[in-house]
Formats: C-alpha cells, sequence, structure tokens
C-alpha cells in the first residue's frame, strides 16, 4: 500500500515538473517578444526623433539660403573706360610741374606770352567746357533773361543717362538757366538754352561753330550745348582763345564764378554750388571759369586768373583723377608765384607724339 502511494506521489511530482518546463519556455517567449516590442518602439522613436532632426535642419538650411538669396550680390566694378588722351598715349608726355592732366596751356592774357605748354595743340573730347560757348552765344544775343522757359522730355540726358535735379515740367528764368549750366554744369538747363533759342537747337548749333570759326579756333567742333556728346572736341590753344573772348562778357564772368546759387522750384528750393571749389578759396582770385568731364574727355578745367600780379589763362585737359585737375592748378600758381617774372629759357613745353590721330 505505501509503495502504491509513493508511486502516485511520484508521478504526480513528475507531471508537476513537466508543467514547470512547459512553462518556463512560454514565459521566456513572452519576456522576449515584449522585449522587441520595446526595442521596436524605441528603434521607432530613435528613427523618428532622427527624422525630426534632419526635418529641422533642412528647414534651417533652406532659411539659411532663402536669407542669403536675399542678400544684395556684390559685383566687381568695371574698369573705367580710357579717355582720348589716353589711348593716344598723350599721357606719357612728362613735365618738370609733374602734372597729372596729359593736355595742359598756361598764357599770360595781356602779351599772350606761353608760359607753360604740354600737347597743347591736342584735339580732344572737351565736355562741359563746351557750356562756356553756350553761354557766349546766350549771352550775346541779348534775350530776355527773365523770360520764363519749361524743362521738357526732350531735354533729358540720352546720350550719358546722366541725372538732372531739374524735373521735366521745371520752369525757370533764362538767366537762372544760364547760371546753373556756367556755374553747376547743369545739364538740362545747357539743352534748354539751345533748344528754345530762335530758330531752335540746329540754329544755336551752326551759330557755336560759327563763333569758334570767327574767333580761330580751327580745331574746334560743336555739334550739341550741354559737353556729353565725345564728338564736341577742341584744343587746349582753341579753347584759351574761348576763355579770352569769354572773359570780356561780365555776365558770363559773374555767372561762371559764382559760388552757388537758390532756385524756387514749385514748393522747394533747390541749393546749387559751383562744380570749382577753387572759387570759395581765398588764395585764389578767379575771374571767370568752367569745368567739365565725361569719360572720353577726362577731368576738364579752363580758367582766367590773377596770380602774382599777372592775369592768366590756364587750361587742363584729360586729368587723371577728379581732384586731380584742381592740383595741377594749384601746381601751376605755385610755380607763378615762385617764379613771378618768368625767363623765356625757362618756360615749359612738354609734348608727345599721337599714337592714334
Amino acid at each position: 500500500m505505501s509503495h502504491l502511494i509513493f508511486n502516485r506521489a511520484l508521478k504526480i511530482v513528475g507531471f508537476l515538473a513537466l508543467l514547470t518546463a512547459l512553462a518556463v519556455p512560454v514565459a521566456d517567449a513572452a519576456t522576449a517578444k515584449h522585449q522587441v516590442v520595446k526595442k521596436q518602439h524605441i528603434t521607432r522613436t530613435a528613427s523618428t526623433k532622427t527624422a525630426a532632426k534632419k526635418s529641422v535642419s533642412t528647414r534651417k538650411s533652406a532659411r539659411f539660403v532663402a536669407a542669403n538669396k536675399r542678400k544684395p550680390v556684390i559685383r566687381a566694378a568695371a574698369p573705367a573706360r580710357p579717355s582720348y588722351g589716353q589711348i593716344a598715349g598723350l599721357h606719357g608726355a612728362q613735365d618738370p610741374l609733374d602734372l597729372k592732366s596729359s593736355v595742359a596751356l598756361v598764357i599770360d592774357q595781356d602779351t599772350q606770352e606761353v608760359l607753360f605748354s604740354k600737347n597743347d595743340h591736342a584735339v580732344l573730347p572737351i565736355a562741359s567746357l563746351t557750356k562756356l560757348m553756350t553761354g557766349v552765344i546766350v549771352s550775346s544775343a541779348k534775350l530776355p533773361m527773365d523770360e520764363m522757359i519749361t524743362v521738357t522730355q526732350d531735354d533729358v540726358d540720352t546720350e550719358k543717362g546722366s541725372r538732372s535735379r531739374l524735373k521735366v515740367g521745371t520752369t525757370l528764368t533764362r538767366g537762372e538757366l544760364l547760371h546753373l549750366a556756367l556755374m553747376s554744369s547743369e545739364n538740362r538747363a545747357a539743352h534748354a538754352l539751345g533748344r528754345t533759342y530762335p530758330g531752335g537747337m540746329p540754329v544755336f548749333v551752326d551759330l557755336m561753330n560759327a563763333k569758334a570759326k570767327t574767333l580761330g579756333m580751327t580745331g574746334t567742333r560743336y555739334v550739341e550745348p550741354t559737353g556729353l556728346s565725345s564728338l564736341n572736341q577742341s584744343s587746349a590753344q582753341d579753347l584759351a582763345t574761348l576763355v579770352n573772348a569769354a572773359y570780356a562778357d561780365p555776365v558770363l564772368r559773374e555767372l561762371s564764378t559764382s559760388a552757388g546759387h537758390e532756385v524756387a522750384v514749385g514748393n522747394r528750393t533747390l541749393q546749387y554750388n559751383n562744380t570749382n571749389r577753387l572759387v570759395k578759396n581765398p588764395e585764389w582770385d578767379i575771374g571767370l571759369q568752367k569745368t567739365g568731364y565725361i569719360s572720353e574727355a577726362g577731368q576738364c578745367l579752363v580758367m582766367q586768373a590773377k596770380i602774382a600780379g599777372r592775369k592768366l589763362i590756364m587750361v587742363f585737359l584729360d586729368s587723371a583723377g577728379k581732384l586731380s585737375r584742381l592740383g595741377d592748378a594749384e601746381r601751376v600758381r605755385r610755380w607763378v608765384e615762385s617764379n613771378p617774372v618768368i625767363d623765356p629759357k625757362v618756360k615749359i613745353s612738354a609734348s608727345v607724339k599721337l599714337v592714334n590721330g
């Protein structure tokens, strides 16, 4: 009997052991499944975060690129166009005063004695020095200076595209337009003066050329009254002749040497200043002057001035820099002041053979 009980107990223990053995793998499998699911969840979460980071990074990059696109593009400045004097090789001429102008001429106005010359027969574009002849024609015609003239679209510069403070529709007197043309080199003012001349622009330009011929300016040609065209050309010799003739007109002397002038335009008052700062310099006694610039002509300047008790006419063409024409005038002034009575033996003359034309 005890033997039977022992066998049954053994079977029960064996059955329980079997159940336990079978239960453990199932539990391990369930645990493993839970761990895999959790790991996959973690992996997906990490992937999602990485993708989110990439998305944010992409958006930031897009914003950075967009921001860069909004920035202004910096382009290298185009090289300045060479002047006619540079093309012709005139800057190769050396002189003791080390002038930066490739063409220069200094003459005693009373005796017509040449004190300094440098390529003075070279014919070059003269830019706004043209306006001096424009002033000669307008002033000598004795037209009413209080006559009102309106700036029109015809006066807008289509040659160089230069700007003007005189808007289309602005109305000023002929005298004011002449003042601005000579003092501040106002292009629309000069063009309006020629356009409204009796007979119109063709007659005005013909008169400019006729006056040049009468004065003996054989190397001079005008095609319009502003100087914006490079076809307006002359030589230092001819321009000295023009300065001498223009100096005889008190109106041209006064307007060209005026330091500044205000004009009323509608409800506004415009302040204009002289393009030649030497007129404000107490060391200078200037009787008449005119400046000019276009790329083909370089920086230009003509003046009548009293230096060391002598009335001198000075012409500087095709100067290298914006201020160098004034610097050349200063060099000449110091030279004359240090040699008030210039011996003919020390007169300065320099020239080079033209390379082109």
